[in-house]
């Protein structure tokens, strides 16, 4: 069995990482699984802005040639040297993981193979395939921990030489998360607005990424939930009016997801009911706030969770590559979620 935990990533990628051809990334934060699918891909040493060395795959293409990745791994490239495939989007499918099955029988002579997942639950069949080869390093992502956030928060401003109080550290801890590209993004947005500083103060933060608008985030990301229409259009407007980024909706929304995954989980595992867990695990909520997820624990199962929080990780994911459409992207997303919660609600 070959597996590392999500926090020893950055050790495995200093000493270990070039002991392995095969990598399966997995978790719920896909902004942290396409970054270290990056830093892996560095590892290799196989020239990334070569097509005759790199080949990138949806997993979509796979399902239109299943026999397409094992025939590209054991090929011989055009001029020879090592190459590097690189698969996105898998989940569990089966002709993906029999062809890793097959691969992982030998090592690879001249290739390296990067799969980038979602979150695989335990037990799922690409995971367990994966964990149990040898020649198959696992590395699950899950969203950072305050200490990841301060780490990064670290990294980028060291690099630009700048110092942060402690109000404005705890100020942008609480407005990132979630999505690994989308935090590493908002920060360096904020270095770069106060370059040539010698330190962040929270007001920076407030203008930068955020403001006094959490209110209406939160009215926002409840008539969501609540699949109340008119509401969320209405909390979007004051919004919009109050020059808050729209994203901090979109962020909030994944959060809120994250933890109704959690809370289903448990309501499962323990068979327990919804108002028993909000008792426990919903006790930090504002009284206002909890029938909304009481009523959204209900209605969502843990399948359409999971599936709506990778939906919004993805919308995310695409605002922050593409930041051109970060609005239109994020509310098409947000729309189309108080839809569906309407339709549950109904």
């Amino acid at each position: 069995m070959a597996e590392i935990k999500s926090h020893e990533f950055e050790s495995f990628l200093q000493k270990s990482a070039r002991n392995y051809r095969i990598f399966v990334i997995y978790g719920p934060d896909r902004g942290l699984v396409s970054e270290r699918a990056g830093l892996l891909a560095g590892k290799t040493g196989v020239a990334l802005d070569d097509p005759f060395s790199l080949t990138k795959l949806d997993i979509g293409d796979l399902q239109k040639d299943p026999g397409r990745l094992v025939d590209e791994a054991q090929s011989i490239g055009l001029f020879g040297g090592e190459k590097l495939i690189w698969i996105r989007g898998a989940a569990n499918e089966k002709y993906l993981v029999d062809s890793l099955a097959l691969l992982a029988e030998k090592p690879l002579e001249a290739a390296h193979l990067i799969v980038e997942a979602g979150d695989l639950k335990k037990g799922s069949l690409l995971r367990k395939t994966a964990e149990a080869a040898r020649a198959i390093m696992t590395i699950p992502s899950y969203a950072d921990d305050s200490r990841a956030l301060n780490g990064l928060i670290d990294a980028e401003l060291g690099a630009e030489k700048l110092g942060i109080t402690p109000a404005a550290r705890q100020a942008l801890v609480a407005l990132i998360g979630g999505d690994r590209i989308a935090s590493r993004n908002e920060v360096r947005k904020l270095a770069l607005y106060c370059r040539g500083l010698d330190t962040i103060e929270e007001h920076h933060v407030t203008e930068i990424i955020g403001d006094a608008s959490a209110i209406s985030v939160d009215d926002a990301v409840d008539a969501i939930l609540g699949g109340d229409l008119n509401a969320f259009l209405h909390a979007m407007q004051k919004i919009s009016s109050s020059k808050t980024a729209i994203f901090l909706v979109l962020q909030a929304c994944l959060k809120q997801f994250q933890l109704l995954d959690m809370m289903r989980a448990e309501m499962e595992e323990k068979r327990l009911q919804a108002p028993q867990i909000m008792q426990t695990m919903g006790r930090h909520l504002h009284f206002r706030r909890k029938p909304i997820i009481e009523q959204a624990l209900r209605h969502w199962t843990a399948e359409s969770i999971a599936r709506e929080s990778n939906r919004l990780q993805a919308a995310i994911l695409q605002s922050r590559r593409r930041q051109v459409l970060e609005d239109s992207v994020a509310m098409q997303t947000l729309l189309s979620t108080t839809l569906q919660s309407g339709r549950k609600s109904a």
